[in-house]
């Protein structure tokens, strides 16, 4: 038997993506984020997460896919990658679905100044493609390191 993945569902723009159910600790409406000076460009603040201060991610500035504005459908994913917890700014989380791993193809290698390290695969469901995202691969060492010296205002 054939043990099915579970993925977390968000959109950018008009395209979905997953992310493993294990990389995600929680969904969160849009709170208030307190902006830090000369972050990078994609790094929009901090924010108080129980408790913690936790850095917050455009993800669609971050990927290059232009600026968020923030609707009542955006969400914070909050997540953890190399031991950081971060909130990660989506249009939309709206799902989690089994996706069959025969139904995962490996992404296909982009030319140019993409960098296309962050995508685990391509999921091919009924109506729509769905971009796999391998969040440990979003944000690169230097930037990693940024994040980390938000958290320690």
């Amino acid at each position: 038997m054939i043990e099915l993945s579970k993925y977390i569902i968000f959109q950018l723009k008009e395209q979905s993506y997953g992310v493993g159910v294990q990389q995600v600790l929680s969904i969160e409406k849009m709170t208030e984020i307190t902006e830090i000076p000369k972050a990078s460009h994609f790094i929009k603040g901090v924010i108080n997460f129980q408790g913690e201060v936790t850095p917050v991610i455009d993800l669609k500035e971050r990927l290059e896919l232009g600026h968020t504005t923030y609707t009542d459908s955006t969400r914070l994913l909050i997540v953890n990658i190399d031991g950081i917890k971060l909130g990660l700014v989506v249009d939309a989380a709206n799902d989690v679905i089994d996706i069959d791993p025969t139904a995962v193809e490996q992404a296909p290698r982009l030319t140019g100044k993409i960098d296309d390290s962050f995508l685990k695969g391509v999921a091919k469901l009924e109506d729509e493609l769905l971009l796999l995202l391998d969040l440990n691969y979003v944000l690169n060492i230097e930037e990693l390191n940024e994040v980390k010296e938000v958290t320690n205002i």
